[in-house]
């Protein structure tokens, strides 16, 4: 049986999608509020009702669209081309909200600070201990 005469069975589809993102059962449950039991249920089902569906496909980071033509030949084409995640609910750490670099140099003056501070509290030891020598 080819995949063009197959149902349209969209709970298969959301489960793979959702394996792809490397996502558990749990993961997704706990971002749309339900139970691992519920997205469980959902992934059996061969209809969901669209309100359903766009709430998924937010979490997911894709859209109802992609979750309704999925397919395994396009899937890897889509998921190399896909890098609109701003309707996502869930952040897994794909996209940065700071430059890396910013906050490298930000740590970097921090140490120098921290380094001429140290120095100069060790010239005015010094500076200290020299004066209790001369008054001997």
């Amino acid at each position: 049986m080819s995949t063009l005469t197959k149902p349209s069975h969209i709970g298969r589809k959301i489960s793979r999608i959702r394996e792809l993102k490397d996502m558990k059962q749990e993961a997704l449950a706990q971002a749309l509020g339900i139970s691992q039991q519920t997205v469980s249920a959902i992934e059996n089902s061969e209809t969901i009702d669209d309100e359903r569906l766009l709430e998924v496909a937010k979490v997911l980071g894709v859209t109802v669209e992609a979750i309704k033509n999925f397919s395994e030949e396009a899937a890897i084409n889509y998921f190399n081309s896909f890098t609109d995640t701003k309707d996502s609910n869930v952040n897994f750490g794909s996209h940065c909200t700071f430059n890396p670099l910013d906050k490298l140099m930000e740590s970097v003056e921090e140490n120098k600070k921290l380094y001429e501070r140290l120095l100069q509290a060790e010239k005015d030891k010094i500076e200290y201990l020299e004066k209790l020598l001369q008054a001997k």
